[in-house]
C-alpha cells in the first residue's frame, strides 16, 4: 500500500460504495473496509475493490484467543487484502499467531498482507483509560507500551493516534508503520473521535499513512476534499 491516503469507506451497501467511487474513475486508492461494510457485504467487497484495481486495508480489529485468530488470517490472507488489522490488547501470542495465520494462508507468489496493531483508539481519552481500563500511565504512554508490545511480536506497524506518531517514530525503524486514523481538516467536525489531527499535523508528527473517511465520503465535492487533504499530506 502506497502513501496516498486511506479513504475509509463509511458505507453499509456495495451500492453507497459504488456510487462514492464513481466519483474516483480509473483511480487507484487506497481504501479501508470497516466492520459496517464488511459485515453487511461479506468478502465479496473485498474481490469487487481488489478487481477494480484499488489497495484494501481490511480494518477488522481482531482480538480473540490465539488459535482463533490464526484461522481467521489464514481466510483473510486468501482474500487478497493489502493490510489488515488486531487489537495489540490480545496479546503476544495472538499477534504471533496472526502473523502464522497471514504467512500459511498466503498463496505462492502473493505478498503476505501487512499486519498492524491497534494501540488505543482515537475514541479513547485519557480519562477512559484510567476509569475504565484501570492503566494508570498516560495515554501517550500505554499506546507506546502497546507498539513496543507489537514490535516485539512481529507486527508490521501500529494504528495510533497522530499525537502518539512522533515518540513511537523515534523508537523504531522507519519501517515500522503509523497508521493513523482521526484525521480531519480544520473545519469540520470531530464526531465521535478525540485525538484528532490534520493530514499536516500527521506529516509533521511522522505518520507513515492517514485514513480519512467522512471528511471525503460526506463531503459535497469528494475530489476536491480529497485532493485538499492530499495536498496537505505530501506538504504542499
Amino acid at each position: 500500500m502506497d502513501k496516498k491516503p486511506i479513504i475509509a469507506l463509511d458505507f453499509s451497501t456495495l451500492e453507497e460504495v459504488s456510487a462514492f467511487l464513481n466519483y474516483f474513475p480509473n483511480k487507484k486508492l487506497n481504501l479501508k473496509v470497516g466492520m459496517e461494510l464488511f459485515y453487511q457485504q461479506g468478502p465479496q467487497i473485498l474481490y469487487t475493490l481488489k478487481n477494480d484495481g484499488h489497495d484494501v486495508f481490511l480494518d477488522i480489529k481482531l482480538h480473540d484467543i490465539p488459535t482463533t485468530v490464526k484461522k481467521a488470517m489464514v481466510g483473510i490472507a486468501g482474500m487478497g487484502v493489502d493490510m489488515v488489522n488486531l487489537h495489540a490488547a490480545g496479546g503476544r501470542k495472538m499477534m504471533e499467531s496472526a502473523k502464522d495465520g497471514l504467512i500459511s494462508g498466503t498463496q505462492n507468489g502473493r505478498k503476505t498482507p501487512t499486519l498492524i496493531a491497534v494501540t488505543q483508539l482515537t475514541s479513547t481519552t485519557e480519562e477512559m483509560i484510567k476509569q475504565e481500563q484501570k492503566i494508570n500511565s498516560s495515554i501517550e504512554e500505554s499506546v507506546l507500551d502497546y507498539a513496543i508490545l507489537a514490535s516485539e511480536s512481529g507486527m508490521d506497524g501500529v494504528v495510533c493516534s497522530a499525537l502518539e506518531a512522533e515518540r513511537i517514530k523515534k523508537k523504531f525503524s522507519a519501517s515500522f508503520l503509523l497508521v493513523t486514523p482521526g484525521i480531519r481538516l480544520n473545519q469540520d467536525e470531530n464526531n465521535d473521535q478525540k485525538r484528532i489531527a490534520t493530514p499536516n499535523e500527521a506529516r509533521k508528527l511522522g505518520a507513515s499513512h492517514i485514513v480519512v473517511g467522512r471528511t471525503i465520503t460526506q463531503s459535497k465535492d469528494p475530489v476536491h476534499t480529497y485532493l485538499e487533504v492530499l495536498k496537505q499530506w505530501n506538504g504542499e
